[in-house]
Formats: structure tokens, sequence, C-alpha cells
């Protein structure tokens, strides 16, 4: 798998980064979520984790050629919105050892892929009422 730099979101220490990869899916690294409160709030299957990430680490989907990076709406892969302004993301750990060697992950990190279609959709109004969850 090839991977995309989009962009990072980053603190001295800490790096949420977000890549495109050339099998139409966004790999996204952040920060492993340990907290038992938020992670007995969500049915996570085999083979998924949980990540958390700031919302602003979206913006950089401009550079894949979206308008905008402001997400409208909080559906799957994001499953929780905190009140510092991070989003909780469930998905698919990423296992594939060539984009690994690609990113510089510290160990309390880890990244999820996920279909570029979930995340293009949390870019558009939702119609209906609002399904915004927060943690």
């Amino acid at each position: 798998m090839k991977l995309t730099f989009q962009g990072k979101n980053s603190t001295p220490g800490d790096s949420p980064t977000l890549y495109a990869s050339d099998r139409d899916t966004y790999v996204i690294q952040g920060w492993k979520v340990y907290a038992n409160d938020l992670l007995m709030r969500l049915d996570v299957p085999a083979g998924h984790t949980v990540i958390e990430v700031p919302t602003e680490l979206f913006e950089h989907l401009t550079k894949d050629g979206r308008l905008s990076g402001e997400l409208k709406r909080y559906d799957a892969p994001v499953m929780l919105v905190t009140e510092q302004g991070t989003c909780v993301l469930q998905g698919p750990e990423m296992r594939d050892t060539d984009a690994l060697a690609q990113m510089h992950m510290p160990d309390y990190e880890t990244c999820i892929e996920v279909p570029k279609s979930s995340i293009v959709a949390l870019l558009e109004e939702a119609g209906g009422p609002d399904h915004f969850r927060s943690a």
C-alpha cells in the first residue's frame, strides 16, 4: 500500500496524521483510546481499534481535492465527539507492514484504515435530525 501524506496536527510528542492510500481509503493515525468509560459505550468488533484525533485533522482533506474538511455530521467511523473538540473513531486497525513502514508512530498511537467514502460522507449536511453524539 502506498500512502500520500495529507497533513498532521501536532504538538510536541503527539502526531495525529491523515494519509490517503492507493486503495481509495484514508489511513488515520491517532492516540490509542484506553479510557474504559469511552470504550464501554462502543461495540468494538474484533480486528477494530479506537483512536482519538483533533477534529481539525480533517481540514487536511482539502489536500485530497475536497472543498472542505469541516465535519458536518458525526456517523461511523466517528463514534463520539469529546468536550475537548476531539473525535473518537473506530475502524479496522492498520496491519499493512509496507504502510506502517512509511509512518512515524509513537507507542501510544495507532492507525485505522477506512473507506474514503465514509469520511467524505461526513462532510455533507445530514438530512433529518441531528445525530450529534458527545462523550
